[in-house]
């Protein structure tokens, strides 16, 4: 699998300039929560096509793009360009270990509520929708658990249900939050290739991962962060010792008790020692 993912990726890198449009974009923007700010001074595309790994250290704003990509975060600066709903629908996918799992609701239950956009919340399913569900458990190999609790699945298995009704909202621009962390080589042997047939399918992918082999093997493109931009481009281009030495000294160079930052301040961490009190 790993050899098959290195040549995928290779050729999908013909170079570092994708002649797709820019299909969300952030200018300079800052943002983060009462007033302290996650990221500054963030600038970035993401185009059609485009299958980009966030990478960087805890606390350096992954999270924090997600919510600003998703729509969900409004910048305390700069300007956020996101698509219309109406024909780029958005699917987020958080954390594993922030969704509640004790809701006694069954696998193939929470599968089909994938498919709200479809019915509302009340409705029930017809039989091409039921089609849809059974087809989704198939696709993640879940197909004999559906009538489990999802109280009752491993990690793993729970994780491939979460995939499972992600495929069910027809997203355009999936957005992805460590969807790896704490799962099994069995589950990564699912949702990897999984990831890759709906980026072939015209699916946009956004993806948090601290799995860097992960990052090498299944990404084409990578951003790396620390608060700022620290490297954006072919993933082999992004993932240096030298951009991840140079990512850590940001992240060094950002005060705790920050509450904004001059913009001359957000490339140079030499600069960075009196970023904090710039308001």
């Amino acid at each position: 699998m790993a050899v098959q993912a290195r040549e995928r990726s290779a050729e999908r890198q013909p170079g570092s300039v994708s002649p797709e449009p820019a299909l969300l974009r952030l200018i300079n923007v800052t943002a983060g929560y009462d007033r302290h700010p996650a990221v500054h001074h963030l600038s970035l595309d993401v185009k059609v096509g485009d299958m980009l790994a966030v990478v960087g250290s805890n606390g350096s704003g992954k999270t924090t793009l997600l919510r600003l990509l998703a729509g969900d975060l409004d910048a305390m600066e700069g300007d956020v360009s996101l698509p219309p709903p109406e024909w780029c629908r958005t699917a987020y996918l958080p954390q594993l270990n922030r969704t509640d799992r004790s809701f006694p609701i069954t696998v193939q239950d929470l599968v089909a509520s994938g498919l709200w956009h479809e019915t509302g919340a009340m409705a029930g399913l017809s039989a091409r929708q039921r089609r849809r569900v059974t087809e989704a458990l198939e696709a993640v190999g879940l197909e004999a658990c559906s009538r489990r609790l999802i109280g009752s699945l491993s990690g793993g298995e729970f994780q491939r249900v979460r995939f499972a009704q992600l495929m069910l909202q027809d997203a355009k621009l999936v957005l992805l939050d460590e969807p790896f962390a704490g799962v099994d080589a069995t589950t990564l042997g699912v949702l990897l290739p999984l990831l890759a047939r709906w980026n072939d399918e015209g699916v946009i992918l956004v993806t948090v991962l601290h799995e860097l082999d992960i990052v090498r093997q299944w990404f084409p493109r990578t951003l790396l962060l620390a608060r700022h931009t620290v490297a954006c481009g072919a993933t082999a281009q992004v993932l240096t010792d030298a951009n991840w030495q140079r990512a850590a000294g940001l992240s060094a160079a950002v005060w705790e008790a920050s509450t904004w930052c001059r913009p001359d301040a957000a490339s140079d961490p030499s600069a960075a020692g009196g970023e904090g009190r710039h308001v």
